[in-house]
């Protein structure tokens, strides 16, 4: 008897291989940044991320999100998140990354970060906010003494005990309240004197958190009003006597995606916390933690684009239709290249980023990380949603599906805006970006940033004889979006002339820059090398 259910034309799943390996684009984007690095550590890093059981680690860590446990069984208030082991595996495999603390170089560990958001973004919330909180935890330099060798310490230790009594740390944040928002001048959350102790200024917190990420992490940066103005608080879970901290619980946040992932809102009870920074100038001092949380959101969908592009590809090499495979149907390959253009000079733009922020020591990379932050969050993570939707229609029904090692694909669909909204949306990058422009410096070093690629292209001759101009007639915020989105092209062009082969420098400027292109992915025009392309991208 004939079987009903023999199974044929499906592909075989993209698992056990080697993220950074097959990544020709993040390998090449760390050769121009950063030549003399190392990569055997992201080699070993890709093998194991690209692996069966790490793959069974991130679905089942989303499939169980977290659960939030407010009181114990006798009605005693315990506020205690509870995770799914593999969420555990995944975060001790992060932590043993070193990808919460950039001790070896901000670019060694923005590959590695990148290449973990291929496997599973949402567990990297504790990570990011980790590593962001160093530079402004200094502003109190008896809490960075004590804490700074357990926040970078690659043991991964998930207890709720005091900090002195654990082998590695992890810490969140908590700036925005329900009536303001990203106007975090209108927070409302007190801060009353305590007295003084061997951390410095003690204070009594009162007040609520609309968005508190990472509940269960060991301590968090907080805004809270003091009688001079907003200020920057570190704010513990469990305090020096060893009892728990007045921080109440509510609720955990019912996300679109990032489901591994614990976002709450919380309420604090005259909570103890400790001054971090000047009294009054708290958001000066917390975004430093911010610049670097955009950092990731940069690299974070970068990575997903990554992942979402080699799913598309390997999917399309194996499957057939209309006689042929999907990968050599012409408009597919349109597609398909039109894809690994858009993923190459996300993974460019953001490796330099990365770069900018370890030559903090050096004039022209300080300017280009304060110039290159904003644009590389507006538009990497504005191009996110779009890409991943059209990543999902190369593999039909299948993309759509959430079950399986397909069902990859529907998670990063649904982790795509995250990036994009978190730590400033678009429109508050875009004025941010107009701010820092306004700074001659800032547009001197972005001339210079640009002119290796000048003569390269007509198109980018033109954009780059055009900005100067448009940079200086700036007047107003109505068509800031638009200077983001230009700047960060030129940027992401000039990268790509440096870094890539011809064959992609020469696609993403005749369509990025000359408007040789449509209004959806897949409308490269018919000169272009897409045979060239496509082989540079496969993930195997």
């Amino acid at each position: 008897m004939h079987s009903t259910h023999e199974v044929t034309n499906q592909p075989q799943p993209l698992v056990d291989y080697n993220l950074f390996d097959s990544n020709q684009a993040l390998r090449d984007a760390l050769k121009f940044n950063a030549p003399s690095l190392d990569t055997a550590e992201l080699s070993a890093l890709g093998r194991k991320l690209g692996s069966a059981d790490m793959q069974a680690h991130a679905r089942l860590a989303n499939v169980n999100p977290p659960q939030l446990q407010s009181h114990d069984r006798f009605g005693r208030r315990v506020d205690r998140v509870e995770f799914h082991p593999s969420y555990h595996a995944l975060m001790e495999a992060a932590v043993g990354a070193g990808l919460h603390a950039g001790t070896h170089g901000h670019t060694l560990r923005a590959a590695g970060f990148m290449l973990f958001t291929e496997l599973e973004p949402s567990i990297l919330c504790p990570i990011s906010m980790t590593y962001a909180v160093m530079p402004a935890l200094r502003g109190n330099a008896a809490i960075f003494k004590d804490l700074a060798p357990r926040l970078t310490s690659r043991a991964y230790d998930p207890s709720l005990r005091l900090w002195s009594n654990k082998s590695g740390l992890t810490m969140g944040m908590g700036m925005t309240e329900k009536q303001g928002g990203s106007d975090v001048r209108a927070n409302t959350t007190l801060a009353v004197a305590e007295g003084q102790d061997d951390w410095g200024q003690r204070f009594r917190i009162t007040g609520h958190k609309w968005f508190f990420s990472a509940p269960m992490c060991d301590a968090f940066l907080v805004l809270a009003q003091a009688p001079t103005g907003l200020s920057c608080f570190f704010l513990p879970r469990v305090l020096p006597d060893g009892s728990l901290n007045a921080i109440q619980i509510q609720r955990l946040k019912d996300k679109l995606g990032n489901k591994a992932n614990a976002s709450s809102e919380v309420e604090f009870h005259s909570a103890t916390a400790w001054l971090v920074g000047d009294e009054g100038r708290g958001v000066p001092q917390i975004l430093e933690m911010g610049t670097m949380t955009r950092l990731d959101c940069a690299l974070g969908t970068s990575g997903l684009m990554r992942q979402a592009l080699s799913i598309a590809l390997d999917h399309c090499s194996q499957r057939e239709a209309f006689g042929k495979r999907l990968i050599d149907q012409p408009l597919m390959r349109n597609v398909l290249a039109d894809l690994a253009l858009e993923s190459e000079a996300a993974t460019a733009l953001a490796i330099r980023l990365a770069r900018a922020f370890d030559g903090a020591g050096d004039e022209h990379e300080r300017v280009m990380a304060r110039v290159l932050t904003p644009i590389a969050k507006f538009w990497i993570c504005k191009r996110g949603s779009h890409f991943a939707q059209e990543a999902m229609e190369c593999l039909g029904g299948n993309g759509y599906v959430e079950e399986g090692g397909e069902g990859i694909m529907a998670r990063i669909y649904r982790e795509m805006p995250l990036n994009s909204i978190w730590e400033g949306a678009g429109n508050i990058m875009a004025l941010d970006l107009m701010r820092a422009l306004r700074k001659a410096d800032v547009a001197a070093a972005l001339a210079h940033e640009l002119a290796p690629a000048r003569g390269a292209h007509p198109a980018f001759d033109r954009m780059l004889a055009a900005l100067p101009v448009r940079i200086e007639q700036l007047s107003g915020e109505i068509e800031a979006r638009r200077l983001a989105q230009d700047v960060a092209l030129a940027v992401q062009a000039a990268l790509l002339h440096q870094g890539a082969p011809a064959s992609v420098f020469n696609a993403f400027c005749d369509s990025r820059l000359a408007g040789n292109w449509g209004h959806a992915f897949g409308t490269l025009a018919a000169a272009t090398d897409f045979d060239a392309i496509i082989a540079r991208a496969m993930p195997r």
